[in-house]
């Protein structure tokens, strides 16, 4: 046992104190150089002149905790016990299953008791949890990577925005017309990446989320272009308008029906149980799905699309069943963002809200729904907890994400398998 560990660690490259010492000195000066132009300098309007303005305090963080994280490297490397992620207690499909129904009545409970900004923040929590939840169906289940899912986002929040403006349909008239119109956008765009993989695969949806903000923001007859689309009302109750008066003379407000006085309060918390309700719907469709052999059939995709073919299965089919049911919630969690916001414009849909949407599914745990809710609310909530360091979100998120990858990159509740051992 001696004999094996001392050779396991003659096995270890030893580095000495000045390559060390050298190598942390040079991704100093990588850093610097690469994050002067992008954090030191920053454009600034003195009367008609554009200047450079220096900020150098988010330079110099970043080459300390670079320089200091390569001299420390190789002792963390050494001590590999000691920098592990702290390990979450394994969880099987029945404790999800429950941790689950835990969460959603702990929801249920919550914007009686929170006060209206974190009601307020919690239901756009909801939205990314819809929209994590649509990804993961693509990504997670069906190994897709999809860089353009912000663009079935797009689509439901101006199906539901330009078919008010001009056809006077309600929300609830609105919402499955906005998943149906996401759905068929995802089923056109699964053909052109049918025989497409990886890189390649991510390009190409990288490129239609990139074409359908574009559109959005040059057909300014139809959109209002960067301006985009305002005054979207609210959902209803029931039909029942929820609000301080009616906006047809002499119609009933919810709030007159049930006899108690209107206050702001009741419409974000009308909002956030609407949002409550999208995400259950989301998840009893997912969970669903993922038992019936089309669930079986993305995982078989996903594994192996050669053993798959042999098997009998249709890629072609797979494929745009993982496309067309992902973008439908998107649409989905589109209109629902629509009413939520009372204006959708071309940049509330940029990549970063797809890079966002992908770290919830990676962060979370790919094919896991338990982690992609927990995921979601983790990476909505902190950035409104800590405005403090809002301009360095970015900065703290990218390096949250590469510690993830290099030493969790599971996730942080990877999803539970069903297996069967065969006893020794």
């Amino acid at each position: 046992m001696t004999q094996a560990t001392s050779i396991s660690r003659a096995s270890v490259p030893q580095t000495s104190v000045s390559d060390t010492l050298k190598n942390a000195v040079t991704a100093a000066v990588l850093t610097a150089i690469l994050t002067v132009p992008l954090l030191g300098l920053q454009l600034k309007l003195d009367g008609y002149k554009v200047v450079l303005e220096p900020h150098w305090r988010p330079v110099w963080i970043a080459v300390a905790v670079v320089f200091i994280f390569q001299l420390f490297k190789p002792m963390l490397t050494r001590a590999r016990g000691a920098v592990k992620l702290p390990a979450l207690p394994a969880m099987g499909a029945q404790r999800q299953r429950r941790a689950v129904w835990l969460l959603l009545a702990v929801g249920l409970v919550f914007p009686f008791l929170g006060s209206r900004g974190a009601v307020d923040v919690a239901t756009l929590a909801l939205i990314y949890v819809i929209l994590g939840l649509g990804l993961n169906i693509v990504v997670g289940f069906a190994g897709l990577l999809d860089l353009g899912y912000v663009g079935f986002y797009a689509v439901g929040g101006y199906t539901y925005a330009l078919l008010n403006q001009y056809f006077g349909l309600t929300f609830w008239e609105c919402l499955p017309l906005a998943a149906g119109l996401a759905a068929t956008f995802g089923f056109v765009l699964g053909f052109p990446v049918l025989r497409l993989r990886g890189d390649y695969l991510a390009i190409v949806t990288l490129g239609f989320g990139e074409i359908i903000r574009l559109l959005l923001n040059n057909l300014t007859s139809l959109t209002g272009g960067p301006d985009g689309v305002s005054g979207i009302p609210k959902p209803t109750v029931f039909g029942i308008e929820l609000a301080r008066s009616a906006s047809v003379e002499g119609a009933k407000t919810f709030n007159d029906l049930i006899g108690i006085p209107y206050t702001g309060q009741h419409m974000v918390i009308f909002l956030y149980l609407l949002g409550l309700l999208l995400v259950g719907f989301t998840l009893f469709v997912t969970s669903r799905l993922i038992r019936m052999p089309m669930g079986r059939a993305w995982e078989a995709l996903r594994e192996d699309e050669i053993a798959c073919r042999s098997l009998g299965l249709n890629p072609t089919r797979i494929k745009l069943s993982a496309f067309t049911l992902g973008a439908s919630f998107a649409g989905l969690a589109g209109a629902f963002f629509a009413a939520r916001q009372g204006l959708v414009t071309p940049e509330s849909f940029t990549f970063i809200e797809s890079a966002l949407i992908l770290a919830v599914v990676v962060l979370g745990g790919m094919g896991s729904q338990l982690g992609v809710i927990l995921a979601a609310i983790l990476l909505t909530v902190l950035p409104e907890v800590a405005r403090d360091f809002a301009e360095y979100r970015m900065l703290i998120f990218g390096l949250v994400m590469v510690l993830m990858m290099m030493w969790r990159p599971q996730g942080l509740l990877p999803a539970s398998r069903p297996h069967v051992e065969l006893p020794r």
